[in-house]
């Protein structure tokens, strides 16, 4: 494996163009670089944020536009609108795309962004492709949730995304990414998405949405929220009632990030209903996956919102609940009547393919 120190920066460029011809990227970023944007440096135009590269992308195109990113820190909010954009980090260690906005943060349009509007990165366009990086919310959740109630600097909606996938976007995939936040970390709500060898974690509903995602051999790392029981929920799918198929972790491993996170303090899913929706009807299957012992024996939890009478609604899990395992080990693999099993008949229609209905990443 060739190693590129950091400051080697137009001769992996030039490593990357003449040694590579399978990789052509068509945009470098550096959080070193303070030339004019676009000038060109080493044949390639260089920008200095994330942001100035995509503006520069093609409105459509018949190919990817790929964008080398440099290791550092990237403090930007990214809304991807234009098709087929790929960013490639150093690695996920050192190359940091990072915000700090959460549902209460004040809109410039007005009012609040919203859990639907807070992302780090949101994803409106099809064919977008992440691969070597770290993706995180950084809004301080526990900092907040130490403050006194009545201290008016409190945050009240904390919900927190790191990546959301909305309206319009399909065959996303991330590649060898960590996506970090505590709650509402990851939000793919539209599409077909793809996650492989990723690291997500979080505590509250952190992967939760209506898209059709496949998690593969990636690590689900829960968050301690001290005093909480329980401490944490992983998932929160709303998928339509119509469509076959939610979230789909094929031989991932779930984690606690803490080896002091009490034993059992962690549900694997609740079925959200956005907004009440009936229509809604989340599916989470875990297939062949690794539990430590923070997952408990009753496997899932009512999730409750306000109605806009103020009355209080809860969604409880029930038989047509569509939460299953296959083949779960580790410690936090119990058998309970709480944590329904796929038989082995049903298990060969969830496959990635299945899901993925016909797109391969």
């Amino acid at each position: 494996m060739i190693i590129f120190n950091r400051w080697c920066f137009p001769m992996l460029l030039i490593f990357l163009i003449n040694a590579s011809r399978a990789q052509n990227y068509d945009a470098v970023v550096s959080a070193k670089y303070d030339g004019n944007p676009g000038a060109r440096i080493a044949g390639l135009p260089t920008y200095a944020t994330i942001r100035a590269a995509i503006a520069m992308a093609p409105a459509s195109a018949d190919v990817p536009y790929c964008i080398l990113i440099q290791p550092g820190r990237y403090y930007e909010k990214l809304h991807v609108t234009r098709p087929d954009i790929h960013l490639f980090g150093a690695n996920r260690s050192e190359t940091i795309l990072s915000y700090d906005a959460c549902s209460d943060t004040p809109d410039p349009a007005g009012g609040t962004l919203t859990t639907w509007k807070c992302a780090t990165l949101l994803v409106a366009a099809p064919g977008f492709c992440a691969q070597q990086l770290t993706i995180e919310n950084s809004f301080n959740y526990p900092e907040n949730a130490h403050k006194n109630d009545d201290d008016s600097t409190k945050i009240k909606n904390a919900q927190a995304v790191a990546v959301m996938l909305s309206s319009g976007s399909d065959r996303a995939s991330f590649t060898d990414c960590e996506i970090v936040g505590f709650q509402d970390t990851l939000f793919p709500n539209e599409g077909r998405s793809y996650f492989h060898n990723c690291r997500i974690s979080g505590h509250v509903d952190f992967i939760f949405g209506a898209g059709q995602v496949v998690f593969s051999h990636c690590d689900i790392i829960s968050r301690d929220r001290p005093g909480k029981n329980p401490t944490g929920y992983i998932t929160a799918p709303s998928t339509k009632s119509h469509h076959p198929y939610g979230f789909l972790f094929d031989r991932c491993r779930f984690l606690k990030e803490s080896p002091d996170m009490s034993a059992g303090s962690v549900r694997l899913g609740r079925p959200w209903h956005p907004g009440g929706d009936p229509q809604a009807s989340g599916s989470a299957i875990f297939f062949d996956c690794y539990m430590e012992d923070h997952i408990g024996p009753e496997g899932y939890a009512a999730i409750g919102r306000t109605d806009s009478s103020g009355r209080k609604v809860s969604y409880e899990v029930t038989p047509e609940s569509r939460f299953f395992e296959y083949k779960s080990h580790g410690p936090g693999a119990l058998c309970t009547p709480q944590r329904p099993v796929l038989p082995d008949d049903a298990a060969q229609y969830y496959t990635p393919a299945q899901v993925l209905a016909g797109w391969r990443p």
